[in-house]
């Protein structure tokens, strides 16, 4: 499977892999300009991946595409992250194509609600281990209680994808292709003013590589969701690569680079602190993983809030660098619930059930911050992420 890239696509996506640290502001915006009235509230969407929990992430868009009067910037998205965001610009982009922006908001939703549908009836072609749940007790979205999840875990730490599964078959394709089309990613940059960011990583390099504009398709966006131990490297251009959550979960650069936008909403699923310690080698395994996918994006926001610093204290020219306004839609006492295991639950009860904890968690983020995009940011960076991170006093 090889994604065709232009001279002028691989010099765009060498711009976003060069320097991360330093977020100058763009003299102009790069891959777009904004169709919306410039009095609107906009927000660029960064999605975190994490499987079947990506339904969360369905939940809070589906609440955003309720409000009139928000506007979407960029969109910046890994694993189940990048599929909301394509599946949602694609409905979106078909919508204001037929009619306009509540056609368009209302096309974005049917889209995602189809996608997610789709992906509950081939929920066993996901994983064997799909059942039907009658949704009374959060226990049962858990997989990690059947010993027929433990011993396909370690079979799949014993054996590579490229052994059980020789043939290369990944369901994911054919969903997308029946939800997602590219040369709409295209437009929604071009007459919506909503480019998409997809992140993925090199298996040879290790770093991340954003696809964007023409180099979007349906294999970048496969190897964005490529989790090593289950599927083969999808290879774009003769290169293997890997799930973009090991390096950019999701990649907020893109959107610092490559729009105007001020305001970036980051939408997580992956949990920041778990209070058991865990003693099962699975449970072990689990947790470094989401170390692992969390520890790009906490370097990220560090940068982030040394330039917020810097800007504050007048060290750094305001209109060079962006002083951002970062918001943050989570739900870690609900989505704590919910184990490793439980993303590869795809049994629509589940489904529904995390877009409702994505939807009320919405709800409630605008409720009570609404007010401060475009003004502010509606959380400390460092309180959140970086506490644990500064030395004590007399130290450095």
């Amino acid at each position: 499977m090889t994604s065709k890239r232009t001279p002028k696509t691989q010099a765009s996506t060498q711009r976003l892999e060069e320097d991360q640290q330093v977020h100058r502001r763009p003299r102009r915006a790069r891959v777009g300009k904004p169709k919306v009235a410039p009095d609107r509230p906009r927000v660029n969407l960064a999605l975190q991946g994490g499987g079947s929990h990506g339904a969360f992430t369905w939940g809070v868009i589906d609440r955003l595409l309720e409000l009139d009067g928000l506007d979407f910037g960029g969109i910046s998205g890994t694993s189940a992250g990048a599929l909301n965001g394509a599946v949602m610009l694609t409905g979106y982009v078909k919508g204001h194509q037929a009619g306009g922006e509540v056609e368009a908001r209302l096309g974005a939703q049917k889209a995602l609600r189809e996608f997610w549908r789709d992906v509950s009836r081939h929920g066993p072609l996901f994983s064997p281990l799909s059942i039907q749940s009658n949704g009374l007790l959060k226990a049962e979205f858990n997989f990690d209680q059947f010993p027929a999840y433990q011993w396909l875990n370690v079979f799949m730490r014993s054996f590579s994808p490229y052994e059980f599964n020789p043939l290369n078959l990944n369901p994911l394709e054919d969903v997308l292709r029946r939800h997602v089309d590219p040369a709409l990613l295209h437009d929604g940059c071009a007459q919506c003013g909503i480019p998409l960011f997809v992140t993925a990583t090199s298996v040879h390099t290790g770093q991340a590589r954003v696809f964007t504009a023409g180099s979007l398709s349906i294999e970048a966006l496969m190897a964005s969701a490529c989790l090593p131990f289950v599927f083969q490297a999808v290879e774009i251009d003769g290169e293997p690569y890997w799930d973009g959550g090991y390096t950019g979960n999701p990649a907020l650069y893109p959107l610092i680079y490559e729009t105007n936008g001020m305001d970036i909403m980051l939408v997580r699923l992956t949990p920041l602190q778990r209070i058991d310690n865990p003693t099962r080698s699975i449970d072990i395994i689990d947790r470094l993983s989401e170390i692992t996918f969390n520890a790009s994006l906490v370097s990220e926001l560090r940068a982030i809030a040394f330039v917020k610093r810097l800007v504050g204290e007048q060290k750094l020219d305001r209109g060079r660098y962006k002083s951002l306004h970062m918001h943050m839609v989570a739900d870690d006492v609900g989505m704590s619930e919910f184990n490793a295991s439980s993303k590869f639950n795809t049994d629509w009860a589940f489904l529904q059930a995390l877009h409702g904890l994505g939807h009320t968690a919405a709800d409630q983020w605008l409720k009570a911050h609404r007010h401060q995009i475009g003004a502010e940011s509606s959380f400390d960076i460092h309180d959140t992420f970086l506490q644990q991170m500064t030395p004590p006093t007399g130290q450095t």
